[in-house]
């Protein structure tokens, strides 16, 4: 019996599929964006980030995006699927936008959110400060 569970998983891997948590976004009308409090946004939305009792909003899960210790925060994608960070409050973590000194944090690198002439950029019609954006899609763990 073990052989032929080994075999099966073998030959048929089990893989983790990312659950998309919406797009993190300051568009108050789109549907998908976490700025949106009747959408992505809602703070009773099991897994939504604005949620402080579910597993990606809640200051204590290892898995939030408020979680100063987490180490397994939700991630960002623009809309070409490069990756862009983790959407994390841990200052800390090399990955995360609240580092300062990181690539995702830093507001003078070009791939951080927080730089306003790079990523960052209220302009660009993909830029999560773009109040009319698309912004970028946040994926948990």
């Amino acid at each position: 019996m073990r052989v032929i569970l080994l075999l099966c998983l073998l030959f048929f891997p089990l893989t983790v599929q990312a659950e998309y948590l919406g797009n993190l976004s300051a568009n108050e009308f789109d549907a998908n964006s976490t700025a949106n409090s009747y959408g992505a946004g809602n703070p009773f939305a099991p897994n939504s980030i604005t949620n402080e009792f579910g597993r990606y909003g809640n200051p204590y899960s290892n898995q939030s995006a408020t979680n100063p210790y987490a180490t397994e925060a939700p991630r960002l994608y623009d809309q070409q699927g490069n990756y862009r960070g983790e959407l994390s409050s841990n200052p800390y973590d090399p990955d995360s936008t609240s580092n300062s000194y990181g690539l995702y944090g830093n507001p003078y690198s070009p791939d951080s959110l927080n730089n306003q002439f790079g990523a960052g950029n209220p302009y660009r019609s993909d830029s999560p400060t773009n109040p009319y954006g698309s912004g970028w899609r946040i994926e948990g763990q």
